[in-house]
């Protein structure tokens, strides 16, 4: 559910229309729904009331200063996965003691900054980063808590490219290893063992998978206790998927009563991660169709949104509805093409979709794009990036400006041998 609808036929965000945000800030923006964003995530915190729990949001769904703001007054934690997420989190005002540090990739300087900032705990993926986390630690004088992410080899039914817990992924240590990886962690000086972890992959809409996989990771955990190794923390991962079209997700109360039980009684505090089922459909992309073009196979809307402001349907082919503005009663519907500027083929939001007879200046609102939207958007064709606008009781805030031509070459630099009147190259 969210809290994007029609008023009199014009689609409003909560109690704004778009129009007027359009006028305001133009287009295309991002434009996320407050009142949506606290429902959600309090539904998804609640579910898990009967058991110890933090929510730990999965900042890269949505990385703006501003919602984790919200997060962070709504009790949340963040799952990160670079110091630069750890930088933005700590400035949110998340606790420390609420964040976990994901990914497979962990630098030295990561890791220092994450330990010197006394974070709750690494999700380690490999023993050579085992080794080097104990490193660091040494270095400083600390201890660095520690869950291991194991995967569970379970298939959860998504898309490729975002399913981390079959044995293929580059994700997590196999389960045949887990035990062993686990006695090298307890062995380790300057490690302190205190969870596992799994998480097997994003947009999943079963409850089957996240119940196959904790088992086989409570298997492990009774395993581990008998070699006298004791766990505070149970680590769920997140992943659980939302309607982007005919797609029928389990509400986060499903999944609460399928885990909770299994959980209640092992005197563990459990951790999840969600992301996208949060902030997924509190946030569209608006866009102005540009101009309407007809050729003998095709009918295209050209809007001013393009790949680098989202790239799911290119990248994943995902689906995203696509609303219209202002509707209209009979008018014809054609099979279109929505597609961006960029020098692209695969540059589109939309291929072969039924819609409404759109003209040039028309509004289009690209749905379910509060997740994994803005946080991968870049510069590509030199585009600067749009702004993010939330919207709450009655009113619209800035949360992030449009970029401006000269913030696509800050930071850059021209050799004085390149300078106009430059000496050229030298010996």
């Amino acid at each position: 559910m969210h809290n994007f609808h029609y008023q009199e036929d014009l689609l409003y965000c909560e109690d704004v229309p778009l129009e007027r945000i359009a006028k305001e800030y133009g287009t295309p923006c991002y434009i996320y729904s407050y009142a949506t964003l606290v429902r959600h995530f309090r539904a998804f915190d609640r579910a898990f009331d009967s058991v110890p729990h933090i929510v730990a949001f999965a900042m890269k769904a949505n990385s703006n200063l501003a919602i984790l703001r919200l997060m962070a007054s709504e009790g949340s934690g963040a799952d990160i996965a670079s110091g630069g997420e750890l930088y933005r989190a700590l400035n949110a005002g998340i606790p420390p003691h609420k964040i976990v540090f994901a990914g497979v990739g962990k630098t030295r300087a990561e890791i220092r900054y994450a330990l010197e900032s006394n974070i709750l705990m690494f999700n380690v993926e490999s023993s050579g980063e085992l080794y080097t986390i104990n490193d660091v630690a040494a270095e400083l004088g600390r201890h660095a808590r520690v869950a291991l992410r194991i995967n569970p080899d379970i298939d959860p039914k998504t898309h490729p490219y975002i399913s981390t817990g079959l044995k293929k992924s580059k994700f997590g240590i196999s389960a045949n290893r887990a035990l062993e990886e686990f006695r090298l962690a307890s062995s380790l000086p300057n490690i302190e063992v205190v969870g596992v972890h799994k998480h097997i992959g994003s947009q999943v809409t079963q409850v089957t998978p996240f119940v196959d996989a904790l088992k086989k990771i409570l298997a492990l955990i009774e395993s581990l206790q008998a070699q006298g190794i004791h766990l505070r923390y149970i680590n769920i991962g997140g992943g659980l998927g939302i309607t982007y079209s005919d797609e029928t997700p389990p509400h986060p109360q499903e999944l609460a009563d399928a885990i909770s039980p299994l959980v209640r009684d092992l005197k563990c505090e459990l951790i999840t991660e969600p992301g996208r089922v949060i902030v997924g459909n509190a946030g569209i992309l608006l866009t102005r169709v540009l101009y309407t073009k007809k050729t003998e196979d095709k009918r295209f809307l050209i809007v001013d949104a393009a790949m680098n402001d989202l790239i799911r349907p290119s990248l994943y082919d995902a689906h995203h509805d696509i609303w219209v503005g202002h509707r209209h009663s009979n008018v014809p519907n054609h099979t279109v093409d929505v597609v961006g500027p960029v020098c692209e083929s695969g540059d589109f939001m939309a291929k072969d979709r039924l819609m409404p007879e759109t003209q040039s200046g028309d509004l289009l609102a690209v749905m379910s794009a509060g997740a994994y939207a803005f946080t991968m958007a870049s510069n590509y064709n030199s585009r600067p990036r749009v702004p993010e606008i939330l919207v709450k009781d009655g009113q619209s805030f800035l949360i992030r400006d449009r970029e401006s031509y000269q913030d696509l070459v800050r930071g850059e630099h021209v050799p004085e041998f390149l300078s106009p009147g430059g000496k050229g190259t030298t010996e």
